[in-house]
């Protein structure tokens, strides 16, 4: 053993070096590449054997263990039956006589390497694989070795990893079924013995004067005297040997419930030995869980109590995640939910020393989260299956849970309890909905438990309240959906609020409205503090208390105005007039608020606490304007009823929401106040549009700001908006008007006159077209065109879906500015920003306006565009000017997408021009760039051009096709369709998914509405070979998220002439295949079922994919030398 000896002390010296601090990484690659080499050769597993038995160096251990690894996933059916089988003996026996001694990682991975073992042998050849994991668990001694082994077995039998041929896979999860009973039956009898063996010791305490604080509720809900022992059974104090065996048993049991079907194998004995140990995580004995962490193994872990409690809770939920419940097995589940409700108990209940609160933050973190996990389940999946159950009695439930909800110790706690509330009230009100009968049979039994959720919700959203929480939320950094944690904490309260709302809406209302009430009377007190100097105007509270409160006040206020905002949506519609009176008190009190910020100027002043105050005023200020802007749609509803009435009362809201509106919009106003006040007066012009509008003084003096030119300019977006809400003013149709009493004309010179007033500046760019910037420098007609443009894009933006008249109106006014932008665009070609916003507004204006534009005038545009971007100029876009330039080219391929869906032949003209920029021009640049850029928005076009042109390619009607027969089909345009295609080809062969999808997706489109796969030209040329792409695809997993999506293409690809497939390209497939022999092949072809339906052959499909994948790695023959070490 000399070689050996010298070898594994070759091997621990390249180790130490390898992982030395000082080896260069040139070196490291040197070792790793010998190493690679060494594994290779054949038998090395046996100096792997030698090492393992003879080395204390976990390095050496490791490798060793990866050679063997290696050796069984990627070259066992080559190794001779003679090594196999020593191997089989050798390891076993190595894990049995060092398990003790080994390292915990070492240790796991030689159980992983026995039972991969086992996962290609047993049981032809390994018969005894399982039968020694059973009789290890049995064994007292060695029962933690035997249970990792059986969690290691059903990791990587059950669900495999590995690549294993189909039937294989299949028969493992057989055969592993076929032991469950018995292991549920050995993993049931540990957790036993060890409890009963814990209790006997363990004491009774007397019961506890305040344990009765609920009796009548746990009468309910647990019946019988198994409940009395196991509420009156004190948990054990385990040894920490048992602890261990216990927390490996659970593992082993949630793995197996990841995958065993529910059924009576899981027999009640089992569920209450689990439960048994779900309650060691209410336990809170030794101080708290959290805290007193200790290290197993060299990892971290609870404490035993709460991570037994974890674990157990995990087995639950494994088996409250299935959705599919047998009948036999219901019984079970209402037992599990008794036991559950017991726990809830203990985990809600209180004290002389423990508060809820103060007792769930003693509790561990993980435990509360897990509990939490199984309440949303039970909510979400089985609440409908058992709510009807007498012996469960989901009123109570909902109290505890309340309980549970409002005691939770994070906010992230709260926002998941808050999430099971939301869950319950869409199941309720869908319940509702189908049930209309029992309507009130049905809130009636849970309408209490509603209202106290309401109170509490708005209570916790309060600082009156809930200061001290609330102040803890962060109201600065933004989340993924750009939103804070105080805006997400309002926000999802808003919605338990609004969904309560919709079940009990005059209760909701008559709760929430006095609150308001309260908080607006403070605010409109604010006036008498104000006192004017001539300096400035100030708030006279300065007591440190008092600035506080107000503080509160403030905030609490704004919420509040956010959820009456927020309930908008129950005041229209059929309820209208049921609920007039209501709606108006808001609206009246509404508009009576923002008047009075607005007049006193509220974000004007001075106060004790600026940093504080000022943009607590500012924020009740902008919220009021938005409450108010919610209820536009009230407001339209309510100005069509009156219209033809007495419009005394609507006319008033409106002038005083005007007044206050437009008193804001001003560029000394902070940003968002002027933006709420903008936001309003664009929905008040859109949605209620009001015939006086215009002739309020309060717009007329807008009218007259937007156009004065010497007024200093809004900030852009603010610009924007007015610009809009006066358009819209003008522009939009008045509702239930006549044409007749449109007033068109009047409006039509109105309209003409703002945007003249608007784009002055703009159309006098026009006379230095040939940009000598001696009078106006190139930044400042930068700024010109950015500013224009951006207002002009938005007017016909927000009326792009309006009636013929606006549109035609909006195009009269806009015609100059129109021809202004085509004279200038060739002047900033080399200019992406510029260009890019030029491109935004003629996409805008074709989308809305091309009617209008007419057809000579569209033309003029689209091939000024066609002569300007050519080969050179895109060439210089996508390569050379970055994301800017990219996005210059994409916006004019969007343009040539409306050109190319346009109806009618107006446009066709321009179809061979467009193909040829896209095949010869665009396409050759983008083709081979990793980068997705420019390639979706081509292929979308040319999926567009196939779409709306079919013709182009395919003239004839259908009548011709059916009398001719499909054969002998006419086209035209051969070469470009033919070229189309190839494109679509080759953007399978590369790496985006997201191109590939798109892809796929326009092609199935096309097939589906156009028959594209059953065209003579596709069958006979292209057919194989686009099946051919997406099989090798799925073979190379490259694209392994679209595997179902890609199946079902092949599916319809195939199902055109499935004669064809299955005769001629499944051969000729399987013959082109490399890496497998003739008599695989053989196998791979016999094994995919000639079925038609698409269950079947996409169960083929894939059953070829994966056993390709298979008979390769099995072929992957051992390199011939020998490498030393």
């Amino acid at each position: 053993m000399a070689s050996e000896e010298a070898s594994l002390r070759a091997l621990e010296s390249l180790m130490t070096e390898f992982f030395h601090s000082c080896t260069s990484n040139e070196r490291k690659r040197e070792i790793e590449e010998l190493l690679n080499n060494f594994a290779q050769q054949t038998g090395a597993w046996r100096y792997c054997l030698y090492f393992l038995s003879n080395t204390r160096n976990e390095y050496v251990m490791m490798y060793s263990l990866t050679v063997f690894e290696n050796l069984i996933n990627k070259m066992w059916l080559g190794l001779a039956s003679q090594d196999k089988m020593e191997i089989r003996s050798c390891l076993p026996k190595l894990l049995l006589s060092e398990h003790k001694s080994l390292p915990y990682f070492i240790r796991n991975k030689l159980c992983k390497v026995i039972v991969d073992i086992g996962r290609q042998d047993w049981p032809m050849f390994y018969h005894d694989f399982f039968t020694n994991t059973l009789q290890l668990i049995q064994s007292p001694a060695l029962a933690p070795l035997g249970l990792i082994l059986l969690k290691t077995t059903s990791e990587e039998l059950a669900c495999p990893r590995e690549d294993l041929s189909v039937a294989r896979k299949e028969e493992l999860r057989k055969l592993l079924l076929e032991q469950v009973p018995t292991v549920l039956g050995l993993l049931t009898g540990i957790l036993e013995s060890i409890w009963d063996k814990h209790s006997v010791t363990a004491a009774t305490p007397p019961p506890s004067p305040t344990s009765g604080e609920s009796g009548d509720l746990l009468s309910n809900l647990l019946q019988g005297p198994y409940y009395s022992k196991l509420l009156s059974q004190p948990i054990p104090m385990l040894n920490s040997e048992s602890e261990h065996l216990c927390s490996l048993a659970l593992e082993s049991l949630a793995h197996l419930f990841s995958w065993i079907p529910l059924s009576t194998s899981i027999t009640p004995a089992l569920l209450d030995t689990i439960f048994h140990f779900a309650r060691f995580g209410c336990d809170v004995r030794g101080g708290k869980g959290k805290l007193s962490s200790t290290s197993v193994n060299g990892s971290t872990q609870l404490p035993g109590g709460p991570r037994l409690g974890v674990l157990a809770m995990t087995c639950v939920n494994e088996l409250m995640s299935k959705n599919c419940v047998p009948l036999d097995f219901e019984e079970y589940l209402l037992r599990m939910f008794q036991q559950t409700f017991f726990l809830l108990q203990k985990l809600t209940r209180q004290n002389n020393t423990h508060t809820v609160k103060s007792w769930l933050e003693e509790l561990d973190e993980s435990y509360v989260e897990k509990f939490t996990d199984f309440l949303r389940l039970f909510v979400s999946v089985h609440l409908r299956r058992i709510e009807s159950n007498s012996q469960f009695p989901v009123v109570e439930f909902l109290a505890l849970l309340f309980k549970y909800t409002f005691h939770q110790p994070t906010h992230e706690g709260y926002f998941s309890c808050l999430d099971i509330w939301t869950i319950f009230l869409d199941y309720l009100t869908t319940k509702i909905k189908s049930r209309l009968a029992d309507r009130d049979t049905v809130l009636n039994r849970y309408k209490d438990a509603l209202v106290l959720l309401l109170r509490e919700v708005l209570n916790r959203i309060q600082f009156r309240y809930n200061q001290a929480q609330l102040e803890e939320l962060d109201d600065e950094t933004l989340d993924d959906d750009q939103q804070t944690e105080w805006q997400r904490y309002l926000r999802q309260s808003l919605e338990v609020v609004a969904k309560i709302m919709e079940l009990l809406p005059s209760h909701a209302f008559s709760t929430l409205f006095p609150v308001l009430q309260e908080n607006l009377d403070v605010y409109l007190g604010l006036q008498q503090f104000i006192v004017t100097s001539s300096t400035a105007r100030r708030l006279n509270i300065t007591a440190e208390n008092d600035c506080r409160r107000l503080h509160c006040s403030l905030r609490d206020l704004s919420s509040l105005l956010q959820a009456v905002g927020r309930l908008t949506e129950y005041f229209i519609g059929d309820v209208f007039a049921a609920r007039f009176n209501d709606a108006l008190t808001v609206v009246e009190r509404l508009v009576e608020v923002t008047c009075y910020g607005s007049q006193i100027s509220l974000y004007d002043l001075e106060t004790a606490v600026p940093t504080v105050l000022k943009p607590d005023l500012i924020d009740v200020h902008a919220q009021s304007l938005a409450a108010l802007q919610a209820y536009s749609h009230w407001l339209a509803q309510f100005y069509s009823e009156v219209q033809r009435q007495n419009q005394e009362r609507f006319v008033s809201l409106i002038t005083s929401a005007m007044d206050a509106t437009t008193s804001l919009i001003s560029s000394k106003v902070p940003e968002k106040l002027l933006l709420s006040a903008c936001h309003l007066l664009v929905s008040i012009s859109t949605t209620v549009r009001p015939v006086f509008l215009v002739t309020v003084p309060a717009v007329q003096n807008l009218f007259n700001l937007i156009t004065d030119s010497s007024a200093r300019r809004l900030p852009p977006e603010a610009q924007v908006l007015v610009c809009r809400a006066l358009s819209n003013m003008l522009l939009l149709p008045w509702p239930n008007l006549p044409e007749n009493e449109q007033q068109w004309h009047t409006r039509s010179t109105n309209h003409a006159n703002l945007l003249s007033a608007l784009t002055r500046h703009y159309r006098l760019l026009r006379g230095s077209a040939s940009l000598q910037p001696r009078r106006v420098g190139l930044e400042d007609m930068k700024a010109i065109v950015h500013q224009t443009l951006r207002v002009l894009k938005d007017v016909v933006d927000s009326i792009s879906g309006e009636s013929t008249k606006s549109r035609q109106i909006c195009y009269q006014s806009l015609q100059e500015s129109v021809q202004v932008s085509l004279a200038l665009f060739p002047v900033f070609i080399h200019q992406p920003d510029v260009t890019d916003e030029m491109l935004s507004f003629f996409l805008t204006l074709l989308q809305g306006l091309r009617v209008q534009m007419g057809v000579p005038f569209t033309e003029q545009i689209i091939q000024t565009f066609l002569n300007m971007f050519t080969r050179e100029q895109l060439s210089e876009s996508i390569l050379h000017e970055g994301s800017a330039g990219c996005r210059v080219v994409e916006k004019f391929l969007k343009i040539l997408q409306v050109v190319v869906q346009e109806p009618g032949q107006a446009f066709k003209p321009f179809l061979p021009s467009i193909i040829s920029l896209c095949m010869e021009q665009v396409y050759p640049i983008v083709a081979e760039r990793p980068s997705p850029d420019v390639k979706a928005e081509l292929f979308e076009l040319l999926n567009q051009v196939l779409h709306h042109n079919w013709r182009y390619f395919f003239k004839s009607s259908v009548l011709a096709s059916v009398q001719r027969g499909v054969s002998e089909e006419p086209m035209e345009n051969e070469a470009q369709f033919i070229a189309i295609m190839q494109a679509f080809g080759q953007s399978f062969l590369q790496p985006d998914i997201h191109i590939f999808k798109q892809n796929l997706s326009y092609l199935e489109s096309l097939n589906s509405k156009q028959k594209l796969y059953h065209k003579k030209l596709f069958r006979t040329t292209m057919l194989f070979h686009f099946l051919n792409v997406l099989l090798q695809v799925l073979v190379h997993k490259s694209h392994d998220l679209l595997q179902d999506d890609i199946a079902l293409a092949v599916y319809n690809m195939a199902s055109v002439d499935f004669d064809g497939f299955y005769s001629a390209f499944l051969p000729e497939f399987l013959n082109s295949c490399q890496g497998v022999d003739s008599n695989q092949r053989t196998v791979l072809g016999r094994n995919f079922k000639m079925d038609r339906d698409l269950p079947s052959f996409t169960q083929s499909v894939h059953r070829l994919v994966n056993d390709l994948r298979y008979y390769r790695l099995c072929n992957g023959s051992l390199p011939a030398g020998t490498v030393k070490l």
